[in-house]
């Protein structure tokens, strides 16, 4: 299964919202890729940003897919990539 960059955009605005007991709306993500820092992502909340590495992103692409999917994933099972945008492969 693969699920998009908005996905993933979606699953960590989900993520730190609830965390932070705020709206997802109130969250704004930006996704990166560095060749030697690889994946991560910017996340402004209120005015303050703060940087997720990838395994901050797993954790939110496996909650997103229970919530969202009523699908248990590990992080074992999720790979991100790049093809022009960022997806997630997860392996069911």
């Amino acid at each position: 299964m693969r699920i998009s960059e908005q996905e993933i955009m979606n699953a960590i605005c989900l993520n730190i919202a609830e965390r932070k007991q705020i709206r997802p709306t109130d969250v704004e993500v930006q996704l990166l890729w560095d060749e030697e820092l690889g994946y991560s992502a910017e996340v402004t909340v209120q005015g303050r940003t703060q940087f997720l590495i990838e395994a901050n992103m797993l954790e939110a692409i496996e909650r997103y897919m229970l919530t969202e999917y009523n699908q248990r994933v590990f992080r074992s099972q999720i790979e991100l990539d790049i093809d022009e945008k960022m997806f997630a492969e997860i392996r069911i």
